[in-house]
């Protein structure tokens, strides 16, 4: 389907920038589609990779350029524990081998296949299990994982030893990773063993190493969420398709 789209600022920005922020496309996809004369404002082709789009104007991509666009895959896994979410060492398995037909929920256009360079946007360490989302998107990825981004991610943390008003205040705001301060996050007690923990930044296994200098050790991690995209009822092992409106949703909510 055709994408036709109103430019709603206030001043003038050059097509491919005002098509990166919306999250149809990267800048430098944008400056190919318009090589290509795949790019019309109020129906004239745009011809000039610098062009503005100015208030008001309509900006359409012509069918070709969309399907391409569509194509881009990325779905999301809810891995089971052992498996890696990005390359995989000697011995061990990545999560894409869990990406068949027989694992799939929903429908599904285009099945992942070995010339879908397929990356995982926020990984998951081996013996972790939950949300894991892999896309071949740029613009999708820049979005999930960019140093600007402002997506948050959920875990629910099963720890042995004791919990401590304490040890929960550390963990929330005062512990150093490296030699860097960490972000401030949302940490409470859910029942149990069971800690919940919200955060802003993905330093490699940090929270298990969070919860290491506070006495803990962590039991079992599952991730539930990344920025709007649930976990839900999606049963371990699956897979379905990342949505269209979820995709959209992502980079809104990145910032």
């Amino acid at each position: 389907m055709t994408l036709v789209r109103q430019y709603q600022g206030d001043a003038a920005i050059r097509v491919n920038k005002w098509l990166a922020q919306e999250g149809v496309c990267s800048r430098r996809e944008a400056e190919d589609l318009i090589t290509r004369g795949a790019v019309r404002i109020d129906g004239e082709v745009v011809q000039d990779v610098g062009r503005k789009i100015e208030p008001g104007q309509t900006l359409t991509l012509n069918d070709r350029a969309q399907v391409e666009l569509d194509a881009k895959l990325s779905v999301v896994l809810n891995k089971p524990e052992g498996y890696v979410s990005a390359h995989a060492e000697t011995g061990q398995l990545p999560a894409v081998v869990l990406l068949t037909k027989a694992r799939r929920t929903g429908a599904c256009a285009v099945m992942p296949t070995r010339r879908h360079r397929l990356a995982p946007l926020g990984r998951l360490d081996m013996d972790s299990r939950g949300l894991l989302i892999l896309s071949e998107d740029g613009v999708l990825a820049k979005a999930v994982i960019g140093p600007a981004s402002a997506i948050d991610k959920e875990y629910l943390v099963t720890v042995s030893g004791m919990i401590t008003a304490e040890k929960l205040a550390l963990l929330r705001q005062g512990l150093r990773l490296e030699g860097r301060a960490l972000k401030q996050a949302i940490v409470e007690r859910v029942e149990g063993q069971i800690l919940r923990f919200v955060l802003t930044e993905g330093r490699n296994r940090q929270i298990r190493r969070m919860c290491e200098m506070v006495y803990l050790d962590v039991v079992n991690l599952c991730r539930i969420r990344i920025g709007p995209i649930e976990l839900a009822d999606l049963k371990e092992g699956r897979w379905r398709v990342l949505s269209s409106a979820e995709r959209l949703a992502l980079i809104a909510a990145a910032g």
